[in-house]
């Protein structure tokens, strides 16, 4: 009986030894682990069951201690995984805090990285839009500057403008004043022309009047022939007379020709009608120059009328029909 016992006893042994040897084992692989793995949370305590060999124990009790070991063993196995599991829980909780840690970490290093991106976009659009704007008022200064000049040019050109306007208004003033000064002049000097011509021509008419009453006076005292002599020298009076008012009315109207020389003289005839109307002046004879010539009918034409001869009567009038004149420079630059 005994000796079954101890058979029995001896035949649990190497099992016993085997479940303790693998317990060892595992619960140093355990100590390795916990050694490498971070902290963890206090863990339950493991319950071990100890195996003691009882040398006289009945079949029944041996079977009833390993039911008790096997169901101890299941117990600390269950309670392993269980602790297992809840460490890989811990550590997978440690792992997504780690995870979300690092995650916040790379989005607030997002965030500040767009922020930085978003402020060096926000300086560089302030630089433009301030580049722009100086730009912009660089071109309004260019274009205020550009207006400015050509206000200043057509200020110039106005005044310019009104300068010259002024000059010439003064030189046509000073030209209109000498027009009219020369105007005066002229009528002045006409004036007294007309006034030298009016005495010269009355002069002429007193002169033959004269003449003809002291002629007549001496007809009607002397004889015949006396009457006749005094007739025919009053006629020659008038007669110079009336040639030197010729000649002096000649001599306004005279252009003197380049080629004319002292001592020429031309001899012409004139043809006049009793009111003084002088209608016809011929070269009667040359003075060897033809432009002097010229100038001589010319002037004589130019006379047109002499008013004086309307007071001679038709016997007095009579030489002057037709007559010749000589003429010299002299005689025509009176």
């Amino acid at each position: 009986m005994q000796q079954s016992d101890r058979s029995r006893s001896e035949s649990l042994y190497w099992p016993t030894i085997l479940a303790v040897g693998l317990h060892v084992i595992i619960f140093g692989m355990l100590f390795v682990s916990f050694a490498m793995t971070p902290e963890l949370p206090p863990s339950k305590p493991i319950v071990q069951a100890t195996l003691y060999q009882l040398k006289s124990q009945s079949q029944a009790k041996v079977q009833t201690n390993q039911k008790i070991a096997g169901e101890a063993q299941k117990t600390a196995a269950k309670q392993y995984e269980a602790e297992q599991l809840e460490q890989r829980k811990v550590e997978q909780q440690k792992q997504a805090a780690a995870k979300a840690a690092e995650q916040k970490k790379a989005d607030e290093a997002r965030k500040a990285e767009a922020a930085k991106a978003d402020a060096a976009k926000k300086v560089a659009e302030a630089k433009k839009a301030d580049e722009v704007k100086k730009a912009e008022q660089q071109k309004q200064a260019e274009i205020a500057k550009k207006k400015a000049a050509e206000e200043a040019q057509k200020k110039k050109a106005a005044e310019e403008a009104k300068k010259k306007a002024a000059a010439e208004a003064a030189k046509k003033k000073a030209a209109e004043d000498a027009k009219k000064k020369a105007a005066a002049e002229a009528a002045k000097k006409k004036v007294a022309e007309e006034a030298k011509k009016k005495a010269a021509a009355e002069a002429a008419r007193k002169a033959v009047e004269d003449k003809k009453a002291q002629a007549l006076a001496e007809l009607l005292s002397d004889d015949t022939e006396r009457q006749q002599a005094l007739a025919d020298t009053q006629g020659d009076q008038t007669s110079g007379n009336f040639d030197d008012l010729i000649r002096m009315r000649a001599a306004e109207n005279w252009t003197r020709p380049p080629s004319a020389r002292n001592n020429m003289s031309v001899t012409l005839r004139v043809n006049m009608l009793p009111d003084g109307t002088i209608t016809a002046a011929t070269v009667s004879r040359s003075s060897g120059d033809a432009p002097f010539d010229s100038s001589a009918v010319a002037a004589v034409k130019n006379i047109g009328r002499l008013t004086e001869m309307q007071g001679l009567s038709a016997q007095d009038f009579q030489p002057y029909r037709s007559f010749t004149m000589t003429f010299t420079p002299e005689d025509l630059a009176l």
